[in-house]
């Protein structure tokens, strides 16, 4: 399984990415040695979770989410 996720910066901000595991991911990201967009963003709060079933399916809607205005991003996370 792959998973697609939001978290949210200490800045505020929303991070995009895709994961096979989700709790190390967001261990990393909390640790400090995540993607380098949250490196200096940390603590951050996982926000939205989607299970894919292939890695092509993963990037897909990751570059999905990521070309979203912060505003559809939020949309997204909370259910709309």
């Amino acid at each position: 399984m792959y998973f697609v996720y939001i978290v949210k910066c200490k800045d505020d901000t929303l991070y995009t990415g895709w994961t096979t595991d989700i709790e190390n991911r967001l261990a990393k990201h909390n640790q400090g040695k995540g993607a380098k967009y949250t490196r200096s963003r940390y603590p951050v709060a996982l926000q939205y979770l989607l299970e894919v079933a292939t890695k092509e399916e993963a990037m897909k809607k990751e570059w999905a989410i990521k070309r979203l205005s912060r505003e559809k991003k939020m949309e997204l996370i909370d259910g709309k």
